[in-house]
């Protein structure tokens, strides 16, 4: 009976504590009912004569629903040493009772509750992506050793450990597929919805989803440094980080509160004596105006924008580190793109094989791969790659090889001498002609040449480009269509840079960049332009990146890219760069409506209150609705 007793306990305790943290995100909404429900029950015992009834339910109102704000508002002024806007509506509501404006100071502290209620409501839904993305990762894994498996928590996994994925379950760790091949849904990472079949050697992330086949994963990484438990810090970072026009406001706040404070100072004597109100008047209309002039709208206006706008990116695999550079996206004036896996794929593709008349295009084809599948050169894979594409046969060994560092390769096939490589080393004047000067128009293109000669004689040339993106060109125009001027920096040289720069439609370009050289143009744009943005992949182009106003990396669902730059797109997709600009265009169209709209608010109350049109319920409902409202329009942009 006891071992049961006490499990009945546990089991009481643990329900206990879930209805506890269930009710938690909801408590200041929930108080603010209370206090409306009191305020109700205080108005019905006046209107029958219960006059003490009636203050106890205010009392108790004020005390329910303005706890919450008025312990934010002190702990804040104690720390701060300077009165904040929780301050001045404290005040007003006491003021109110102390004249004998019981009710009109309950519904104050009310409507107060429910604008902070909203507030925090707003705060946890942004907060909420982030921890709808904790969830996605699995507490346990399948461990595989021996040809045993056992089920263990994902914290005790080990860099080297083979773990067993089966379908449709999610991927507990970052690691490497040792065995099997499947799709795999990586939203959670890149935000791409299309899932992408992964096979042997290739990488997979906590987090992502395994759709179709079984999968044996060698982990490669703890649980506390994968790649998802990197972006969830990012973004929570982010969320705490404030934008520039969030500084300003809070600083401002404080000198505001302060003049206010003065004003209704001035406000309880001068009109009695120069404007022959009553003293319970002057007091009257110095509560609304401590009401109506407090800030409160002007300073939700830009928080909750801010915060829903960096969740929205985050949902669609745009990672921003802070409101400041997401703030800067919509005032660029110029963006400078590396070339390299940014505007092109990054990888060498054949694009043509012109072989000697006389000649067996495929025997060609067939001998050079099996030459190059030796040799861990790009352009080396990239032949290789095209060969087994292209011909069903499977490749050789030559008899000999010898690799020439910096001109190619040679090797011997049945008794022939295979040379590979540049122009000079086959013969320049020889490649120059060859195919009626071919080789010219190759490369004037664009493309890298390789040469192929046997016995002495140049029999083929193999040229090959790090091709363009199919998106690059839409997405140039997209940012060209928003007045952002386009640059590509490359180290290639000027003829590739030239039919790259005309084929991905960029505005200007430079060549022969050495990551020092992207600085100092980094540096000439910014003189030109102001606002300049950085796109690379994070890694050779972190000095360009740190030095731009913003820097952009192409993430690619890499981590190197998340410690470099100020915003990183998960998946290599440049249109979203656009997205992330129009996403800044309107988190920043949306802050000006709250904040022109919340200075309007309070300039009308302000005058109202002064030629007497206004009472202090409206005053309450005009200024804590507007603030309302600038909170509701932030959070359009979780849409």
């Amino acid at each position: 009976m006891v071992p049961e007793t006490k499990g009945l306990e546990k089991r009481m305790e643990n329900v206990e504590v879930s209805w506890i943290e269930k009710i938690k995100p909801h408590a200041e909404l929930i108080a603010a009912g209370m206090s409306g429900l009191l305020i109700l029950a205080g108005w019905l015992l006046d209107k029958y004569g219960q006059g003490t009834g009636s203050i106890i339910a205010y009392l108790m109102a004020f005390v329910i629903g303005g706890f919450a704000k008025a312990k934010e508002g002190l702990e804040e002024t104690i720390e701060n040493k300077e009165l904040n806007v929780e301050m001045l509506m404290i005040f007003a509501a006491i003021g109110s009772s102390l004249i004998g404006y019981w009710t009109e100071g309950a519904i104050l502290i009310f409507i107060f509750a429910v604008s902070g209620a909203l507030e925090t409501y707003t705060m946890n839904k942004s907060h909420k992506e982030i921890s709808s993305l904790m969830e996605l990762q699995p507490e346990e894994a399948l461990l595989v050793s021996n040809g045993y498996e056992e089920k263990i928590p994902v914290s005790q996994l080990c860099i080297g450990d083979q773990i067993l994925i089966k379908p449709g379950e999610r991927i507990p760790a970052d690691g490497v597929i040792m065995k099997g091949k499947s799709t795999i849904d990586e939203a959670a990472i890149t935000g791409e919805s299309m899932p992408i079949s992964k096979g042997v050697n290739e990488e997979v992330f906590a987090g992502t989803v395994n759709m179709s086949g079984s999968i044996t994963v060698s982990v490669t990484k703890e649980s506390n440094e994968t790649l998802f438990q990197k972006i969830i810090q990012l973004v929570q970072s982010a969320q705490s980080e404030k934008s520039p026009s969030q500084l300003f406001i809070e600083r401002f706040e404080g000198t505001y509160v302060k003049v206010v404070l003065l004003v209704v100072v001035a406000m309880l004597f001068l009109p009695h004596f120069l404007l022959d109100w009553s003293w319970q008047e002057s007091f009257y209309r110095a509560m609304i105006l401590l009401v109506v002039a407090s800030p409160c709208a002007l300073v939700a206006s830009i928080m909750p924008a801010t915060l829903s706008a960096i969740s929205n990116g985050a949902r669609h695999g745009i990672l921003i580190k802070g409101g400041v550079h997401l703030e800067n996206l919509s005032h660029l004036g110029a963006i400078a793109l590396d070339k390299t896996g940014t505007l092109t794929k990054g990888k060498p593709e054949v694009l043509e094989v012109v072989v000697r008349e006389d000649l067996d295009k495929e025997e060609i084809i067939w001998g050079a791969a099996s030459i190059e599948s030796h040799s861990t050169h790009p352009l080396a894979q990239a032949i290789v790659k095209y060969a087994k594409d292209s011909i069903d046969k499977e490749l050789f060994y030559p008899e000999s090889l010898e690799d020439v560092p910096g001109w190619g390769v040679t090797a011997v096939i049945q008794g022939n001498q295979w040379k590979i490589g540049k122009a000079a080393f086959v013969g320049k004047e020889v490649a120059d002609s060859f195919a009626s000067g071919k080789a010219k128009e190759l490369a004037s293109k664009g493309s890298t040449l390789v040469y192929i000669a046997i016995n002495g004689e140049l029999c083929a040339i193999i040229a090959l480009k790090d091709v363009v993106r199919e998106e690059t060109k839409a997405a140039i125009n997209q940012l060209k269509k928003q007045g952002i001027h386009t640059i590509m920096l490359t180290g290639d040289s000027e003829k590739t840079a030239k039919a790259i720069a005309k084929e991905s439609q960029v505005d200007e370009y430079f060549a022969e960049c050495l990551p020092e050289t992207k600085v100092e143009y980094v540096k000439q744009l910014k003189s030109k332009y102001n606002n300049v943005a950085m796109v690379g992949d994070g890694i050779n182009d972190a000095p360009a990146l740190a030095t731009a106003n913003v820097g952009i990396a192409m993430g690619g669902g890499t981590d190197v890219a998340l410690e470099t730059a100020d915003i990183v797109l998960m998946k290599n997709d440049l249109a979203r760069i656009a997205e992330a600009v129009n996403l800044s265009k309107r988190m920043n169209k949306i802050i000006k409506q709250n904040v022109i709209f919340s200075i309007t608010v309070i300039m009308v109350l302000i005058c109202s209150n002064f030629f007497q049109f206004i009472d202090l319920p409206f005053g309450v409902i005009g200024h804590e609705g507007s603030t309302i409202l600038v909170i509701l329009n932030g959070l359009r942009l979780l849409k």
